[in-house]
């Protein structure tokens, strides 16, 4: 692993991105990486649900006002991908914003609740049905298929897949991509 400063003490708040190798499109990690991006999910302190928010992380960063905004990425590759979150925090809630990202990070390699796991794969199979809405966002799916697993997939496929996850294979994928990493 390796990092990059660029320190301008002129500025208020800081940007980081804190990215791991995710997974390739045809990973057995590629659907529970989805699952803890969903999980971890995305979060803006002016949103109007920003108090009410459902992911641990959101409402860690909420009720501690440890950040502006958060979202996590993850992007798939033939041979790799990258996992991570972005965030804006107040130079003197850097080291608290941390410490919370990192923690909820590798939270999923020891414990994983089960309404925590529904909600993410009824979100994650809403998600996907919602980028349908263009044509562009289908020929982007049927491509990453076709990649990944040389065919395209039905959507029951799919949800059958994501709904076959358990939280050890949640654990089982923090602990490849985010533990000791």
């Amino acid at each position: 692993g390796s990092d990059k400063r660029i320190r301008y003490d002129s500025m208020s708040s800081a940007h980081v991105a804190l990215a791991f190798e995710g997974a390739s499109l045809n990973s057995e990690f590629l659907y529970p990486l989805k699952i803890i991006q969903t999980m971890v999910g995305s979060w803006d302190r002016t949103s109007a649900t920003a108090r009410n928010a459902g992911s641990k992380f959101a409402i860690d960063a909420s009720s501690m006002d440890l950040a502006h905004n958060f979202s996590s990425f993850n992007t798939c590759y033939q041979d790799t991908g990258l996992f991570g979150i972005v965030f804006q925090a107040d130079d003197n809630k850097l080291e608290d914003a941390m410490f919370y990202t990192l923690d909820n990070l590798v939270r999923f390699c020891h414990n994983v609740g089960e309404d925590e796991l529904k909600r993410a794969k009824v979100q994650l199979m809403a998600n996907t049905m919602k980028g349908l809405d263009s044509s562009a966002h289908v020929a982007q799916e049927i491509g990453s298929q076709m990649l990944a697993h040389g065919r395209r997939m039905t959507h029951a496929e799919i949800y059958a897949r994501v709904d076959a996850l358990t939280a050890d294979d949640i654990k089982a994928t923090a602990n490849e991509i985010i533990n000791d990493e």
